[in-house]
């Protein structure tokens, strides 16, 4: 599909009709769409030695598939490795590294069978036995994957291979990843799969990132520094690392060896460079001057011209499938009471923070699960079912904001007295502390004192991951449309449960939704959804949109819904 730009919306307008549809995937590039350019004439485009290049992010807090559970960090790893299947332009699985695969008629078994000839970026050989390590490897406890439950948990053997855990998430036994039941066969040509209970999405999970293949000998030699430096990293995507300076770049060669899902004539661009930067007014800087053809990072006080362009200028938005969301650290007083964390959601006027601070690039939220996720067959969309159809939140801001005073006099603390001052931490990119000065002042209105902490990128993520804050802004791009992949990670000990929200029903419901049948599979996540709500377990804030500039030199690449830039394709026009 042919991406549509952004044009003439007012500051405090709500976004236009000229967005493409949840679930769809823009292309910025006819050569990435099925009526585009074709490979020959993106060659002929191309100069020997060419190359473009982009900023999606500062430095990756890692690149180690097992271990990343960042956007910025996924796009990379994307580019660099391949799972055993791939998402393509059109948002539909292909073959990636498994030229095929099937599954048996009690949904439990998937057979993937591999390409011939697979090789590291080394030129090793690569086999199913590589998937096999680093399948058990993501499951294993000791590895501390963030996503190990999201992406393996369904897996036969999940529970043995982490220790059998206990209601808080001790391990009762010793760790076992072996039991994980992932096997190769002997000539590593095929690998087997067998699930605890039917996983209707497993496909969407092997082209997941977190469930690319790492090389086993490059891990245990170089130990966690393996993927530090391109003298030890070892990879298997189209592109591999050739440099790498921090804080300032990254670049990207082809990889000479690759053999996989993506179609090499079209990958035409001898080197991509990233540009590690977390200042916005650096990466708009870099565009202007022409350093890079596409920059994620946008100073916010400049969307509005760039929105106001007759022509829509080189400014995109596309929707993306995931919210912008406010998590309160669940263990830690005040933050223990309901009450308290129902009063802070009801202080936040939605529309306000989308249309006028976020100049009307995200939409308003009143549920966690957001449009364009789906239910079950024939239903629609989960969020037209949530609730009875009314978000979990009321948009008169004026009635909630009483009600928030009620609850926090409820809660022992009328006027705001008695209460702790707070810190919100966030870190300083696109409108985080802009929206962390307004809660400031909405909270305010309780009688809230808070204080802003705002933490460098490479600092963030581990502070948050820890629990080390009181507030922090917080977000979930989606892996899969299903909206478990949304409500699991509020789970009892999930890894990417920074507020360490804990309901034994909620955990139940979650874990009835992993059936077969698909209306139970939905019913038991409408559930959990009402759970985490009448709890405010978290607090929605937004719908994300991604919005970015992307000079019209630069073809073949495109953005899904997932929030991932695909640059494989890749070329500037001559």
């Amino acid at each position: 599909m042919k991406m549509k730009k952004f044009v003439a919306v007012a500051v405090a307008g709500c976004m236009a009709a000229s967005l493409v549809a949840c679930g769809s995937t823009a292309s910025t590039s006819s050569a990435a769409s099925t009526e585009g350019a074709t490979a020959e004439a993106a060659t002929e485009a191309t100069a020997t030695g060419s190359g473009f290049t982009v900023q999606l992010g500062p430095n990756p807090e890692t690149l180690d598939p097992a271990l990343n559970s960042a956007v910025d960090g996924a796009n990379t790893i994307i580019t660099i490795f391949e799972p055993l299947l791939l998402i393509d332009e059109n948002n539909e699985i292909i073959g990636g590294q498994a030229e095929d695969w099937s599954v048996s008629e009690d949904g439990l078994t998937w057979t993937f069978t591999m390409r011939d000839g697979l090789k590291w970026s080394d030129g090793s050989d690569l086999t199913a036995k590589d998937f096999e390590y680093s399948f058990k490897r993501l499951a294993d406890p000791n590895t501390a994957a963030p996503y190990a439950e999201t992406a393996v948990g369904m897996i036969a053997g999940f529970d043995e291979a982490q220790g059998n855990p206990d209601a808080d998430g001790n391990p009762t036994t010793d760790p076992n990843p072996d039991a994980l039941q992932v096997v190769a066969s002997e000539d590593g040509k095929t690998l087997t799969v067998t699930l605890s209970y039917p996983c209707s999405y497993f496909d969407k999970l092997a082209a997941f990132a977190a469930l690319s293949p790492v090389q086993q000998a490059t891990v245990e030699t170089n130990g966690d520094a393996w993927c530090t430096s391109p003298e030890t990293f070892v990879s298997n995507g189209p592109y591999m690392i050739t440099e790498w300076t921090p804080s300032e770049r990254i670049v990207l060669s082809k990889n000479p060896n690759y053999v996989g899902g993506w179609d090499t004539s079209k990958i035409v661009s001898d080197t991509i460079t990233l540009l590690l930067l977390e200042d916005s007014s650096a990466s708009y800087a870099a565009y202007n001057s022409g350093e890079a053809q596409l920059v994620k990072d946008v100073p916010t006080d400049e969307i509005p011209s760039l929105t106001k362009a007759e022509d829509g200028g080189d400014f995109y938005v596309d929707t993306i499938l995931g919210a912008y969301y406010i998590s309160l650290n669940d263990q830690k007083e005040p933050f223990t009471d309901p009450n308290v964390r129902k009063a802070l959601s009801l202080a936040i006027d939605r529309e306000y923070v989308a249309d006028v601070i976020m100049q009307g690039t995200y939409s308003p939220a009143y549920n966690i699960v957001g449009p364009g996720i789906m239910d079950a067959e024939g239903k629609g969309e989960f969020i037209d079912n949530a609730n009875g159809g009314e978000g979990y939140i009321s948009s008169d801001y004026e009635a909630d904001l009483e009600e928030a005073k009620k609850l926090m006099e409820e809660a022992g603390y009328p006027g705001g007295e008695g209460f702790p001052t707070i810190t919100y931490s966030a870190n300083d990119a696109g409108y985080h502390i802009p929206v962390a000065e307004y809660l400031q002042q909405a909270w305010g209105e309780l009688g809230i004192t808070m204080n802003i902490d705002k933490v460098d990128w490479a600092s963030f993520l581990p502070l948050r991951r820890a629990g080390d804050f009181d507030i922090s802004r917080n977000g979930w791009v989606m892996d899969y449309n299903d909206p478990s992949n949304m409500l699991e990670i509020f789970t009892s000990g999930n890894g990417n449960n920074d507020g360490k929200y804990n309901n034994p029903d909620f955990d139940a419901a979650i874990e009835a939704s992993k059936v077969a049948d698909t209306n139970t599979h939905f019913e038991q996540l409408h559930k959990a959804e009402d759970i985490l709500m009448e709890d405010m377990g978290c607090i929605p804030v937004a719908y994300y949109n991604d919005f970015w500039l992307q000079s019209p030199s630069l073809k073949g690449t495109w953005h899904s819904p997932y929030g991932y830039w695909y640059l494989q394709y890749g070329y500037l026009e001559a």
